[in-house]
């Protein structure tokens, strides 16, 4: 059973929109620990915090802040992997297992996109993190697995791998979809919902309005 009540260890604050919703802000007030993602940091010191980590190769950090917390930015230059993953990465090498990224969506579509999908990776590294939007949540999932929802709730399941994927308690039926946008728009029709599949998928939770 996937639940829907996460709680981090950690938080990664990455370079998109600042949240506003009133879950993320929550995560981001009661986080214990604080990466920033480079420009991210701006944002958030300029709010009144004070990140753990600031870790990028500093090209979106203003000058300003790049001399007052010069102790905790950590470069990395590595241009395989985006400075989401540099942040997770780190988090993980420092023993953290659950893990929330937030501000990961808004301004360039494609960095959205790239960031989302980057989940399964984190997944498959045997790490558990969610992306966590103003909208809703990101869960990357393995095989059959059982999500809790409210009736109503609207869900999307995004396929990468999955095979033989069979849905139960949702409104539409699944099929090994082939493009994006053919498992969105779903619907919970009671408390919790299955998926039935061998393979690596990614479903959305839209919050309850």
């Amino acid at each position: 059973m996937i639940n829907e009540q996460f709680i981090p260890e950690a938080v990664v604050l990455a370079n998109g929109e600042y949240p506003t919703a009133p879950l993320p802000l929550k995560i981001l007030k009661e986080a214990k620990f604080v990466i920033c993602c480079d420009g991210a940091a701006n944002e958030y010191i300029a709010q009144g915090h004070i990140p753990d980590i600031i870790i990028g190769d500093g090209d979106s950090l203003s000058s300003a802040n790049k001399e007052r917390f010069f102790s905790i930015i950590h470069h990395i230059s590595d241009q395989e992997t985006n400075d989401q993953t540099k942040a997770v990465y780190f988090l993980k090498e420092k023993g953290f297992h659950k893990i929330a990224i937030l501000g990961a969506t808004g301004k360039r579509e494609d960095h959205t996109l790239g960031n989302i999908s980057l989940l399964i990776d984190y997944m498959r590294s045997d790490l558990e993190v969610r992306t966590i939007t103003d909208y809703g949540v990101f869960i990357p999932a393995q095989h059959t697995q059982t999500f809790t929802s409210q009736p109503g709730q609207q869900v999307s399941i995004l396929n990468f791998s999955a095979k033989n994927l069979k849905g139960e308690g949702l409104v539409y039926p699944l099929s090994d979809f082939t493009n994006w946008w053919q498992g969105t728009l779903n619907e919970a029709l009671t408390n919790e919902f299955t998926i039935h599949c061998s393979g690596d998928y990614l479903v959305f939770l839209a919050y309850q309005i």
